[in-house]
């Protein structure tokens, strides 16, 4: 399959996510709001490995990925939205949108069953909540997630250009809204608006249980306020916020080799070990 647009696709979620990566990393060097709790370079090894082994996962599995699976699809005049004859900008727009919900009910599900659970707590037992949190997630996750968004991109028949952009899109914000940055709170307040920000989504990894079941998106910040997971506030404050899973805090826990081993362990004996779903 030959394509401008899959020749960019790459590249440009490649530049993307080292512009946001170098940014933030900066800003929370430069103005964190937690203080680490660990030492940052064993877990940026261990955090940017296993996003490698994603990324090689990933693409041996569906080799011309979801923009390729796109242009596949869109070839053969599949799904619902050519079949409704929707213009293409506007099926773009709602493409995006609707993937963004879908991760959103995917996340939800990812704490709401322990099987899946299992493999999403390897994302959430990181000891601190930086840049490269964002992108530290099992490959079973991973690819779960790629299957997940590969039946919607078939299904409505999603142009191949709105899953290039929704892809760039969620690692960005992915990378964004786990950064350990001080944004400025007025900052904060208009972001909210539309997208998932530091101070948001840090609730999310909060180990306090109501906390851990609030925040559940990743980009948009309207499936949170429609659905009665939003949570403004962390009850400890901003700076008193404690992240992370209190049953798997034990330093070994943070190597490539346990977090790649993790879903198959169980944390030790009297911890409780739920994915705290709402």
């Amino acid at each position: 399959m030959s394509s401008p647009l899959l020749s960019l696709e790459i590249p440009l979620r490649l530049a993307v996510a080292i512009v946001v990566f170098s940014v933030m990393a900066g800003w929370e060097m430069a103005h964190g709001v937690l203080t680490p709790r660990v030492s940052k370079g064993p877990r940026w090894l261990a955090n940017l490995s296993l996003v490698a082994i994603d990324t090689v996962v990933v693409r041996l599995l569906l080799p011309a990925g979801l923009v390729g699976a796109a242009l596949w699809v869109e070839g053969r005049g599949w799904g619902l939205f050519p079949a409704l004859g929707l213009p293409r900008l506007l099926a773009a727009v709602l493409a995006v949108m609707l993937l963004d919900l879908a991760v959103y009910a995917q996340h939800v599900l990812f704490h709401a069953a322990p099987v899946l659970w299992r493999f999403h707590r390897v994302h959430h037992a990181d000891h601190d909540v930086d840049v490269t949190t964002g992108l530290r997630f099992h490959p079973v996750e991973i690819v779960l997630s790629v299957g997940w968004k590969l039946v919607l991109v078939a299904g409505l028949g999603i142009p191949a250009e709105a899953t290039l952009v929704f892809e760039i899109l969620l690692n960005g914000t992915s990378i964004f809204n786990h950064a350990n940055a001080d944004l400025p709170i007025r900052l904060d307040r208009f972001l909210r608006l539309v997208l998932v920000t530091p101070d948001m989504h840090r609730i999310h990894h909060s180990v306090e249980r109501a906390e851990h079941s609030s925040n559940f998106g990743f980009s948009l910040t309207w499936w949170d306020r429609m659905l009665g997971t939003y949570r403004q506030e962390p009850a400890a404050g901003r700076r008193g916020l404690r992240v992370g899973l209190p049953e798997l805090a034990e330093p070994r826990v943070q190597g490539l080799g346990w977090l790649l081993a993790l879903p198959w362990l169980r944390p030790r004996p009297g911890a409780e070990d739920v994915g705290n779903g709402p």
